[in-house]
């Protein structure tokens, strides 16, 4: 028997399954994330209220109408990275995307998924690349999810597509770079789970940059890529939204949706 089947309610447990199984009958190929894949790639074990299912971006609606067809209520909650299914208290995330628009569900993360086995059903996984890559923006003031990058990066760092990683965040690489620093300082003793070339390049990008930022950078804000609330205030104060197209893939209507929920939906 699964560890989550000695915590889960048999009804919660079966309302996941029977998700999964509507998926792959509707012909919705999808990855298991959340707590489920942390723990495959951790050792640690935890339990949360929902079940985060990962899906292309394109088949965002289709797997809600899939959900729909099985009899479940369904919502797509926010249209630029999140729906829900529910029965009962019990739901399921059908994540395509990431809050900020950055971290989207591609090819890429069905190519590099492991083989897993949750609820005793034969799934795939999200990457682990992939889940330092969405998790790594996540720096609210109620949620941090460093702990959860340094906990990945002890367990798997000499397995992990390093290259990879540096391409996914792209002109955010500080944002890679500042997990990699603090797992230095969390884990001093695992240091060398850091490939060397991987600290070399970093510290070389910061030797290169002038420290100014000019032009159009000048009145930049990329605050709001990290948090939704945190970087409001500047962006009254006249700085740009890094999260606004054509910068950012966001548009101006999914921005005011997506914090006009803050601290209704989280």
């Amino acid at each position: 028997m699964n560890k989550e089947a000695l915590v889960l309610e048999p009804e919660t447990i079966a309302f996941y399954q029977a998700a999964m199984k509507a998926f792959a009958e509707g012909g919705v190929p999808f990855l298991v994330g959340g707590a489920y894949a942390f723990a495959k790639y951790t050792g640690v074990t935890r339990h949360t209220k929902d079940f985060d299912v990962f899906v292309r971006k394109t088949d965002g609606q289709r797997a809600l109408d899939v959900l729909a067809a099985a009899g479940y209520r369904t919502e797509m909650t926010f249209p630029h990275w999140l729906g829900k299914a529910w029965k009962g208290d019990d739901f399921v995330d059908v994540i395509f995307s990431a809050g900020n628009g950055v971290a989207v569900v591609d090819e890429q993360w069905f190519h590099c998924a492991p083989d897993g086995v949750v609820f005793d059903m034969n799934v795939k996984l999200i990457p682990a690349e992939e889940m330092i890559w969405s998790k790594g923006f996540i720096m609210e003031r109620e949620r941090f999810d460093g702990a959860d990058i340094a906990h990945v990066i002890l367990a798997r760092g000499d397995k992990l597509d390093w290259k990879h990683l540096l391409e996914r965040f792209g002109a955010s690489w500080r944002v890679l770079f500042t997990h990699i620093l603090l797992f230095g300082f969390i884990y001093p003793g695992s240091r060398a789970s850091i490939p060397k070339w991987v600290m070399d390049e970093m510290l070389t990008r910061v030797k290169n940059e002038n420290g100014n930022a000019s032009g159009e950078e000048g009145g930049l804000c990329r605050g709001t890529l990290i948090s939704r609330q945190q970087y409001l205030i500047d962006l009254e104060r006249g700085l740009q939204d890094a999260r606004l197209q054509p910068l950012g893939k966001m548009s101006r209507q999914e921005i005011d949706h997506w914090t006009a929920a803050i601290g209704v939906i989280d």
